[in-house]
């Protein structure tokens, strides 16, 4: 018998617009009186005109410094004695952080995204940089966020390339999850859920997106970004969240971190270097034909398959520096069921995949 650890949802989640007007209340509800915001500069700027005046709980406002990094958590931690729970308010890092901090000093966490990036908003885990910004690892908590309020109207302000990003960010969630789902013919009923809800991440963002895009592009909330949010929050949290490891990643975010060893990728916006990683897996899974099934796609929302596309001329010793961080040991590529994950192989996918994205156009 398969075993998972089912971390399904924040203990309550609304999405509802001028949500952000009843917060204090669901504080007080909580028997939150005290609290510390983590967010950042821009974050904070963002939710200005929607954040309510308070009366009953006092708040302090922690700019973080960029990174969720351990000596970021250690500073954010240090601060905590004389708060009931941490606000997280912004986007994946930020998120990330407020999680980290609330699992080391055993508090709630309320989560108020002012962007749609990621699947942080739900998930109980945070993946976790050096203070350089390259990655170092993700880890996962016995207990999720106590809130989650998202307002439709402040995630579309968010800037349109950070909702693309996101956008590839979710798609992965199929790719990485059927790659390793897929294949097991006796599935447990949460690792049907899991695979479910990664098959809703494909469908969903496919059909959806650039009506999505369009809500973004014209300032107006429409039934397609609605969809396409939630579907980033919830549908991709549900995926490991049910799936726990069989679920979470795979090749296409071990491509991902192992960009992180090129300075030159660190400006790049994280789900953007995903839909770069789900090309490179599809690569070393042998299916090429889905790499050009899902130009379109990519050319549509301006999606890159091959680093070029990135604005990354990498030379080969570069390359294979990616491709050793992104197969140490701890990776998640080594979870695909398609023979060992060498450094090697991995980087011929790289140099196949800049061939093959060009032979397709």
């Amino acid at each position: 018998m398969k075993t998972v650890h089912v971390h399904a949802a924040p203990s309550e989640y609304i999405l509802e617009e001028g949500i952000l007007k009843k917060l204090e209340g669901l504080l007080v509800a909580r028997g939150i009186l005290r609290a510390l915001i983590v967010t950042g500069t821009k974050s904070w700027a963002a939710i200005d005109d929607f954040w309510p005046a308070m009366v009953e709980v006092q708040t302090e406002l922690y700019t973080y410094g960029g990174e969720c990094s351990f000596s970021e958590i250690d500073r954010v931690t240090a601060m905590m004695e004389n708060y009931d729970a941490i606000i997280g308010v912004g986007g994946g890092k930020v998120i990330d952080l407020a999680k980290a901090v609330a699992n080391e000093v055993h508090k709630q966490v309320i989560v108020v995204p002012t962007l749609a990036s990621n699947c942080a908003p739900w998930t109980p885990l945070s993946v976790l940089y050096d203070d350089t910004g390259a990655f170092v690892r993700y880890d996962v908590y016995p207990v999720a966020s106590s809130l989650l309020v998202v307002e439709p109207a402040l995630l579309l302000q968010a800037p349109r390339d950070l909702f693309v990003a996101g956008i590839g960010d979710t798609i992965a969630k199929w790719y990485e999850a059927d790659v390793q789902l897929g294949s097991i013919a006796a599935k447990t009923v949460p690792m049907m859920i899991s695979y479910e809800a990664a098959r809703q991440c494909k469908d969903i963002l496919l059909a959806q997106s650039e009506a999505a895009l369009a809500a973004v592009d014209a300032g107006v909330v429409n039934d397609a970004f609605i969809q396409v949010i939630e579907t980033m929050f919830m549908y991709a949290g549900m995926v490991g969240g049910y799936g726990d490891h069989y679920g979470r990643t795979a090749g296409a975010h071990s491509i991902h971190n192992g960009l992180t060893a090129l300075e030159a990728t660190h400006t790049k916006l994280h789900g953007i270097k995903v839909a770069y990683g789900i090309c490179v897996q599809l690569m070393l899974e042998g299916r090429q034909s889905e790499i050009a099934a899902l130009r379109p796609f990519y050319k549509a929302l301006g999606l890159s398959q091959s680093l070029k596309e990135l604005g990354i001329d990498a030379t080969d010793a570069e390359l294979l520096a990616v491709a050793q961080k992104a197969t140490i040991p701890e990776e998640s590529i080594h979870l695909m069921p398609n023979g060992e994950m060498t450094a090697t192989r991995v980087f011929d996918a790289m140099k196949a995949l800049e061939n093959h994205a060009f032979m397709s156009l």
